[in-house]
């Protein structure tokens, strides 16, 4: 009897923790800085140069902005780099024998309906970095840029080890 009330209690807790970690959603902040890179098409080559222009931006500009705090300073870190970043997009595609033609924009670009980390976000214009690739007509990939709410992802150490504390009492009792 004992037993089953700690279970009933335990599945309790363990709602209740869920509820908490589930209400604990980031909202992008209408001071963001969004960037999307939008291929040319759904092709497997043009999803594979997303890919490749997706990883450069994730990681050359995430280390550009990180320690910044001002949207003013991540403005202008974006405008003093935008020629580096279209360089290096060339440079990309040159390595990789892809012949295509691309766009890197920075300033208030349409974004459809999205939705990130379970938030819907409207359609509308937002402060962003665009790199359109082609006719772009492929599936895009976005972040926010600033503040690095997806780019701190980029970051992430795969090694860290997390445990739930309830799973883990639960693992001993039974």
């Amino acid at each position: 009897m004992k037993k089953m009330l700690l279970v009933f209690v335990m599945v309790i807790i363990m709602f209740l923790v869920y509820r908490e970690v589930k209400a604990y959603e980031i909202v992008i902040p209408d001071t963001a800085i969004r960037l999307r890179v939008i291929p040319n098409s759904n092709s497997s080559l043009d999803i594979a140069m997303k890919k490749k222009v997706k990883d450069y931006l994730e990681s050359d500009v995430y280390t550009l902005l990180k320690d910044t705090t001002d949207i003013d300073e991540a403005r202008n870190i974006i405008n003093d780099n935008i020629d580096n970043i279209d360089l290096k997009i060339q440079e990309i595609f040159a390595n990789n024998n892809y012949d295509m033609q691309f766009e890197v924009k920075f300033g208030y670009n349409y974004f459809p309906v999205k939705e990130y980390k379970g938030i819907k976000y409207d359609e509308g214009y937002y402060e962003s970095l665009v790199v359109s690739i082609g006719e772009a007509k492929g599936d895009n990939w976005w972040c926010v840029l600033f503040p690095p709410l997806c780019l701190l992802e980029s970051e992430e150490n795969s090694d860290v080890e997390y445990r739930f504390f309830v799973q883990e009492l639960l693992n001993k009792i039974f």
